[in-house]
């Protein structure tokens, strides 16, 4: 049995994985504060699903798990797992506040096609969005 060696990824690497913006890391830090979850980490990740075939996801966890990548801006610790990273690099995580509403929103390079929400995605790589699929958004 042969082993794949785990790949080190360079801090200027690592630097570009996943952009925080200040408007994000200030309303996350007044969410953890809220929460009462001062050593905790936002961890952003892409799992299968909605319109576009994929989607993205964000929790509050508070360590990183073996093998993520973790990137720190604004005080604040941003925890990605090694697959959704092939998805999520270069990636910009924003808030906006508007008339349609408030939320985090992903700025995503790697994205060819998007859910009009904003939450679903396809990339080249990822196929085609599945006939029929729905992320609920009404768009």
């Amino acid at each position: 049995m042969t082993t794949t060696p785990i790949e080190t990824i360079e801090i200027a690497d690592v630097e570009q994985a996943v952009t925080l913006t200040p408007i994000a890391a200030q309303k996350l830090g007044q969410m953890l504060q809220e929460k009462d979850m001062p050593n905790h980490g936002l961890r952003v990740f892409v799992a299968g699903g909605g319109c576009s075939g994929l989607q993205y996801g964000m929790a509050f966890e508070g360590e990183a798990r073996d093998l993520d990548t973790i990137v720190e801006q604004h005080g604040l610790k941003v925890y990605v797992d090694p697959v959704s990273l092939e998805y999520l690099s270069g990636a910009t995580i924003d808030y906006v506040d508007g008339l349609m509403g408030a939320g985090f929103r992903i700025e995503n390079p790697n994205a060819v096609a998007a859910c009009g929400c904003g939450s679903s995605f396809r990339t080249k790589s990822s196929g085609e969005a599945p006939e029929g699929g729905s992320c609920g958004c009404g768009n």
